[in-house]
């Protein structure tokens, strides 16, 4: 049973990724262009570009959130999501109450954590890294393969 669970960790992490990646890029999607609901607390509407510290967070939540979604730069975004997660967190929630529960911060805290074990863990199976690094473990093999000289 262990030997199967462990087979099919790369896709577990896959799935989580592209999940948590997806549920961000949509925050950031409503707050910067009034989809899906718009922007929280603003009843459908938009972020004003350059806003401090709302727009930023929003394209950080849009291009993160994409890449975690697809798999490309997966340790670096998931790292830049989660910390920006964390400064939510303590700058914008923590103020209102210690635990998450009490100040609104649940999304905000587990966003952060999630990220951060995608730090850790990359993209698992079905990611963009995976399909490059392969292509460029390919070609670092091919030239290699071609200076070999021919035994006769």
């Amino acid at each position: 049973m262990s030997a199967r669970l462990n087979s099919a960790q790369p896709y577990a992490v896959a799935l989580f990724r592209i999940v948590v990646g997806l549920l961000f890029a949509c925050h950031g999607a409503a707050s910067l262009f009034g989809v899906l609901g718009g922007a929280a607390g603003s009843k459908g509407g938009t972020i004003d570009a350059g806003t401090w510290p709302g727009w930023y967070a929003a394209v950080i939540q849009l291009v993160c959130g994409s890449l975690v979604l697809l798999g490309l730069g997966t340790r670096a975004a998931a790292f830049l999501a989660s910390g920006s997660m964390a400064y939510a967190y303590f700058n914008v929630h923590q103020s209102m109450g210690l635990f998450p529960m009490e100040n609104g911060g649940e999304a905000s805290a587990m966003f952060c954590w999630a990220f951060l074990l995608l730090v850790f863990t990359g993209s698992g199976a079905l990611g963009l890294d995976r399909l490059f690094a392969g292509r460029r473990t390919a070609d670092e093999q091919e030239p290699a393969a071609q200076k070999a000289p021919v035994a006769a």
